[in-house]
């Protein structure tokens, strides 16, 4: 076992390093920081960040970073002297205080050759838990490095000595490979700097990142599942008949596809056994983690229809929890990639067939939509752009990604699909939702292999190829025009949504040395 964390946690600290999640979960409840639900599963609260601190998240400028990182979209900047002032100020609390500490011992990357030490120091049990069965066991061999993260969800950071835009902290050092993570308990944000540190080195290995879900056939061949969050990676990657790989993180090589992760982190708001049973049995279980979901305070039944908390509440569980799961993470080239859009506009196919340049297009678009409610503030239904279907830790420039997803589209004939996980017949409030069932088959037919008897339509605004019939699936949600009540509404929706893609897309590769041109891409007029 490694002692490096010996010089850190030293002294009259006392410090658990790899301890057994049920020790994790003994001291949770001994410290009142959560409570069993009925079926045992570890119920938290995370206070009053429910989901990830977005603005508060930095990446240190220095010679590691400088070169690959995309400075102009947004990242907050910081140089090695605040970050070594933040890390002495946690070290400081740690003597100080002389907390329980816990020391996890982990990595990212199921594929050897490209593996992620992950050491995490944490003053929390819960956190520690949540490393533990969210990462993968731990490599001696870590190709890419090892990067420690230093942890405490109670420590507030100083906002006019250190000049912060608050108290809450996430930042990333990648010369030093360290991350601080201070002032926030929202247990994701461990995961998704780690997923960001990943997608920032593993182009300079030729492997495509992807923030995706992916599973595989008993023959072995694979899909992978695109999209932001609430689009369905989770729930469609986890279907009967297939092995899960992963739910959220993987990356693409020519030895082909991996799992970043050892766990899953699903959202959980209307989850039902009926809907999506290996997701639901797998958290209703000791071992498993639930964060902002509401527990019946007399029976102990967890409330998932109930969003009074947040409509992010989220469970974590080992992919080993799964019914059916591939415990090696790792898979062949794919054969399918599915772009899921939860399209609130009501305007998109059911489903379409793109052509590499296409991909290319609504890969860097990275399209869905957001509905009232779903954030604080948020009125109506909005358009949102993340390009690679995860802006956020996707840093590099967006075409450092785009040009390696069409290098892999074009050598290993992978075939990509667009998927309306929203609505049809008009915007959200007015239309309906497309059936989870319809969605689920429509996506079994096309891994089974489109046979010469499917036909295909191209819609008159957005270009794309739908097919008009599938076998066994009902054919009157594959025109979505003819789904809306006046047609002529369809098509002025459709050309506003087709604008704001084209506007959005210019944005994305503003300054980059490709373009698509109006020939190669016939989805832009």
């Amino acid at each position: 076992m490694w002692e490096w964390w010996k010089g850190i946690v030293s002294g009259e600290i006392q410090t658990r390093v790899n301890p057994s999640p049920a020790f994790l979960i003994e001291k949770t409840i001994q410290k009142h920081q959560g409570k069993l639900a009925r079926n045992g599963t570890l119920c938290v609260n995370s206070g009053k960040f429910t989901g990830r601190a977005a603005e508060d998240k930095y990446v240190v400028r220095n010679k590691a970073s400088d070169h690959i990182i995309d400075w102009k979209s947004k990242i907050n900047e910081m140089n090695d002297e605040s970050f070594n002032e933040l890390k002495i100020e946690m070290l400081k609390k740690l003597h100080l205080l002389k907390p329980e500490t816990y020391v996890i011992e982990a990595s990212a990357g199921a594929d050897p050759m490209y593996s992620l030490g992950v050491n995490l120091i944490t003053t929390s049990p819960v956190h520690a838990f949540f490393c533990q069965q969210i990462m993968r066991e731990k490599r001696e061999n870590n190709p890419l490095g090892n990067f420690t993260i230093y942890h405490d969800p109670h420590l507030e950071f100083d906002v006019q000595k250190f000049k912060l835009r608050s108290s809450t902290v996430i930042a990333i050092n990648f010369e030093s490979q360290e991350i601080l993570i201070g002032g926030t308990a929202y247990c994701g944000e461990i995961k998704k700097a780690i997923f960001s540190v990943m997608n920032t080195i593993l182009p300079d290995y030729g492997v495509l990142p992807l923030h995706s879900g992916a599973n595989s056939d008993y023959q072995g061949r694979v899909s992978v599942f695109f999209g932001l969050s609430g689009t369905g990676k989770t729930t469609l990657s986890a279907d009967e008949g297939f092995q899960v790989i992963g739910d959220d993180e993987h990356g693409i090589s020519e030895r082909g596809i991996f799992n970043f992760e050892g766990g899953c982190y699903a959202k959980t708001y209307n989850l039902t056994e009926a809907g999506e049973p290996q997701i639901y049995r797998a958290i209703n279980r000791f071992g498993s983690l639930m964060e902002n979901v509401v527990i019946d305070p007399d029976t102990r039944e967890p409330r998932f229809e109930d969003k009074s908390i947040t409509e992010n509440g989220r469970a974590t569980y080992p992919l080993r929890f799964l019914e059916d799961f591939d415990p090696d993470g790792r898979g062949e080239l794919p054969s399918n990639f599915f772009f899921l859009s939860a399209d609130a506009m009501g305007v998109l196919p059911a489903i379409s067939s793109l052509s590499d340049d296409q991909a290319m297009y609504y890969f860097l678009l990275g399209y869905t939509a957001k509905v009232a409610g779903t954030e604080i503030g948020l009125k109506g239904v909005t358009a949102t752009f993340s390009h690679c279907f995860g802006a956020p830790f996707m840093m590099r420039p967006p075409t450092d990604y785009g040009l390696l997803l069409k290098e892999f589209l074009h050598k290993h004939k992978i075939k990509v699909w667009l998927v309306n996980t929203g609505w049809f017949g008009g915007p959200y409030g007015i239309g309906e939702r497309y059936p989870l069932s319809f969605t689920r088959n429509c996506i079994r037919a096309i891994q089974k292999g489109i046979g010469p008897a499917v036909t295909f339509t191209t819609d008159p605004v957005f270009s794309l190829k739908s097919p008009e019939n599938l076998e066994g699936i009902d054919k009157k949600y594959f025109n979505p025009q003819r789904l809306w009540k006046d047609e002529d509404d369809y098509l002025k929706a459709a050309k506003k949504l087709k604008q704001q893609f084209d506007q959005n897309y210019q944005k994305v590769i503003e300054g980059s040395s490709y373009v698509v041109s109006h020939q190669e891409n016939p989805g832009m007029y």
